[in-house]
């Protein structure tokens, strides 16, 4: 006659206790652990400098690759030297007290410490010029950064969400000489087939063809 050692009774219920609470993680990672706005949307660091994209940007019309000068041929946009700063404010709001950080960074020559917001995982490879260069805006990924005091993020950055404009990328393609414009909007904007052609056009000028590949974002 087989017998169980007494543990097995404890055992057992451990295992039912397991079977019934393991849907409701489930459920609960999913719905919240793994929601996009959980992971990313709103965050919005404080930086040690108060830059405002929305007075830089949006009042004064500064085009965005004066500062990300490297985003039509590279990876990464890269953030701009102290020097670039200084280039107006050398003459612009010299003494003010919010560039106390940014005259401390061109006195001493050491980088401002920004904080960044847009970190993709380590497992992701995104290239921003072949991006830019097909005609992907930058409000597509940034969303209105023009109207930012504080930049944050505000899309979801997620897999679904980048699988969504590769499987069909018409409705976010414009123009490559409108693609830092902020305000641009497509003629017709309001008439969803006219997009969607312009969008065809586009498609077939740039050659874009998204790869929905695995090995395309993770390499």
């Amino acid at each position: 006659m087989l017998t169980f050692p007494r543990w097995s009774n404890v055992a057992v219920v451990g295992v039912l206790l397991g079977a019934a609470t393991l849907p409701v993680y489930v459920g609960l990672l999913l719905a919240y652990g793994a929601n996009p706005t959980t992971l990313t949307v709103g965050y919005a660091p404080t930086q040690p400098v108060p830059y405002s994209h929305a007075m830089h940007v949006g009042k004064l019309g500064m085009d965005c690759r004066y500062c990300h000068t490297t985003v039509e041929r590279a990876a990464n946009a890269a953030l701009p030297p102290t020097g670039v700063c200084m280039n107006c404010h050398k003459a612009i709001l010299p003494d003010s007290p919010k560039l106390g950080v940014i005259q401390q960074s061109y006195v001493e020559g050491t980088p401002v410490p920004w904080i960044k917001v847009h970190v993709m995982a380590d497992y992701v490879y995104f290239n921003h010029s072949a991006h830019v260069n097909v005609g992907v805006g930058c409000i597509e990924c940034h969303g209105p950064i023009q109207q930012m005091e504080t930049v944050g993020i505000v899309k979801p950055l997620n897999m679904a969400w980048c699988l969504e404009c590769h499987r069909d990328p018409r409705p976010f393609l414009r123009p490559r000489d409108q693609v830092t414009n902020m305000d641009w909007t497509p003629q017709g904007a309001d008439n969803p087939r006219a997009r969607a052609d312009l969008g065809k056009r586009l498609m077939e000028n740039y050659h874009v063809n998204p790869s929905t590949d695995c090995v395309t974002c993770h390499r």
